[in-house]
C-alpha cells in the first residue's frame, strides 16, 4: 500500500528558486514511492528554531492531518535533531527532512558494492547527531520511578551504541578506500594507455543513460552491457564505463555517474567523491540537461555547484541539451559547444560525436611507417590503438599509414618514412 504525505516549505524573502525546489522535492517523494496529498507553504523571514513553521501554520498543518489520511509530513529542508523532535511530538506522526529521504532513496537504488558503502557511511553519519541529541531524553525514559536508579545502566547502553555506529563508519570507510583503491589502479592504467576519458555530468533523470546506451548499441553491440535507465530520479547511482571503440580504431572511455539534487546532502557528497573522481579525471565533460523542462537552467546551476565543490575545473564542456523534442526547437541543433538532441529518438547523436571528435581527438596525425617484420608487437599497436588507413606487406617490413596520436609519432619516430 503506497503511504501518503504532506509536503511543508519555507519561502524565506521570496526566494526566487523556491517553487522550483518545491516540485523536486515533490518529485523526490514520489521516487520513493511515496504520493504527495497537500503542499503547505509558510512565508517568513527566517525559520523557527524551534518547530520550522511559525506557530499559526504549524496548529493548521495539525489540523490538516487530523483531517486528511496521510502517513508523514516531509520538509523541505534539513531539520535539526531538535525540529523534528518537537514537531513530531506536536504533530503526532512521522516527520521525515529532505536529506533522510534523498538518502532514503540512495539506500533502496543502490545495487553495486561500492554505491552500498557510500550510502550507508552517508546514513550513519546523519544518524549520529540525532543520537547524541536525543540523548537526555532516552535516558529520563529509562530512569525508572526514582529519576536517577536505571541512569548509570541507561547511559551504558546508549554509549555502546553511539561507539558502536562510529565503529561501524570506520568499518566502512576502510572497505571503501579498497574499492577506491582498485579504482584509481584501473584509472592509472587507463592513463598509461592513453585512452581519452568522456564524462557525462548532469542532473537526474536528464538522460545520461539514455545516451550512453545509444553508444554502446552503435559501437559496441554484444561486446558491453547497457546500464539501467528508466524515466526516474535516481535511477543509476553507480559510476559505470564503457569502452567505446568507434569504426575508424580510435577509442574513448564513456563514464556515466551519478545524478545530481539540488541540496544533496553533505554527508552524501562526501561519500560518493571517490565515485566522481572519475568525473575529475575526465579529458572531456558531456553537460546533460533536460531542456524540456522549466527550470534547466537552475539544474545546470546545480550542477555546476556541486561538480565545484568535488574539484572539478578547467575541463572542455560540451553541453547538451536533451529532449529538446519536447520543445519547440528544431533538432538537431548546432550552437558551439551547445547541441540540441533528443537521445530518446536518435536524433542528434550523430552530432554529439562529431563535438567528442573536435575535442579529444585533436591531437590525432597522419604519419606513414615502415615497420621490421620482427617488431610484430608494434603492428598489432598501431591495428588496437591508431586509425589504420592502409597496410601493405613490403620487402623491408610492413607499411603502415594512419591517423595516430603525436605520441605515438614521437615513440616510433624512426620508423617515419616519406611517403
Amino acid at each position: 500500500m503506497t503511504k501518503k504525505a504532506i509536503i511543508v516549505g519555507i519561502k524565506i524573502n521570496n526566494q526566487k528558486d523556491f517553487d522550483y525546489m518545491m516540485d523536486e522535492l515533490e518529485n523526490l517523494v514520489y521516487a520513493n514511492n511515496i504520493n504527495v496529498s497537500e503542499r503547505l507553504v509558510q512565508n517568513l523571514d527566517k525559520i523557527h528554531a524551534g518547530h520550522y513553521l511559525g506557530s499559526g501554520k504549524i496548529e493548521e498543518l495539525k489540523k490538516i492531518i487530523a483531517e486528511t489520511d496521510v502517513d508523514m509530513v516531509i520538509f523541505n529542508d534539513e531539520l535539526s535533531p531538535y525540529q523534528i523532535r518537537n514537531l513530531e511530538e506536536f504533530l503526532d506522526i512521522e516527520v521525515i527532512d529532505r536529506t533522510q529521504l534523498i538518502l532514503d532513496i540512495f539506500y533502496k537504488r543502490a545495487k553495486t558494492k561500492e554505491a552500498k558503502l557510500q550510502v550507508e557511511i552517508a546514513r550513519l553519519q546523519y544518524e549520529l547527531p540525532r543520537m547524541r541529541t536525543s540523548r537526555d531524553e532516552k535516558l529520563d525514559q529509562q530512569s525508572g520511578a526514582s529519576g536517577t536508579s536505571n541512569r548509570g545502566a541507561g547511559e551504558t547502553k546508549l554509549e555502546i551504541n553511539y561507539r558502536t555506529i562510529k565503529h561501524r563508519i570506520q568499518l566502512l570507510n576502510k572497505e571503501l578506500e579498497n574499492v577506491i583503491k582498485e579504482r584509481d589502479i584501473q584509472r592509472k592504467q587507463r592513463k598509461k594507455n592513453q585512452i581519452s576519458v568522456v564524462s557525462l555530468v548532469g542532473y537526474t533523470n536528464a538522460g545520461k543513460s539514455t545516451i550512453m546506451n545509444k553508444f554502446v548499441n552503435k559501437f559496441n553491440k554484444g561486446e558491453s552491457k547497457e546500464v539501467f535507465e528508466k524515466d526516474m530520479l535516481f535511477a543509476t547511482l553507480e559510476t559505470s564505463v564503457r569502452n567505446i571503440t568507434l569504426p575508424d580504431r580510435k577509442k574513448f572511455l564513456l563514464t556515466d555517474t551519478v545524478g545530481f539534487v539540488s541540496n544533496l546532502p553533505h554527508h552524501l557528497i562526501k561519500a560518493f567523491r571517490s565515485t566522481l573522481e572519475e568525473v575529475r579525471e575526465a579529458d572531456l565533460l558531456i553537460h546533460v540537461v533536460d531542456y524540456s523542462s522549466i527550470h534547466y537552467k537552475n539544474m545546470m546551476q546545480t550542477t555546476d555547484s556541486t561538480l565545484a565543490e568535488v574539484g572539478v575545473k578547467d575541463i572542455p564542456v560540451i553541453y547538451v541539451y536533451n529532449k529538446a523534442d519536447l520543445t519547440e526547437k528544431e533538432i538537431p541543433a548546432d550552437d558551439g559547444d551547445s547541441i540540441y538532441i533528443s537521445a530518446k529518438n536518435d536524433i542528434g547523436l550523430d552530432l554529439l560525436l562529431e563535438k567528442i571528435y573536435d575535442k579529444i581527438f585533436q591531437d590525432y596525425e597522419k604519419a606513414v611507417f615502415l615497420i621490421p617484420y620482427n617488431k610484430g608487437e608494434i603492428v598489432s599497436h598501431f591495428n588496437e590503438n591508431a586509425s589504420v588507413l592502409d597496410i601493405k606487406h613490403e620487402e623491408n617490413g610492413t607499411k603502415i599509414t594512419a591517423e595516430c596520436r603525436k605520441s605515438d609519432i614521437e615513440k616510433y619516430k624512426n620508423y617515419i618514412i616519406n611517403d
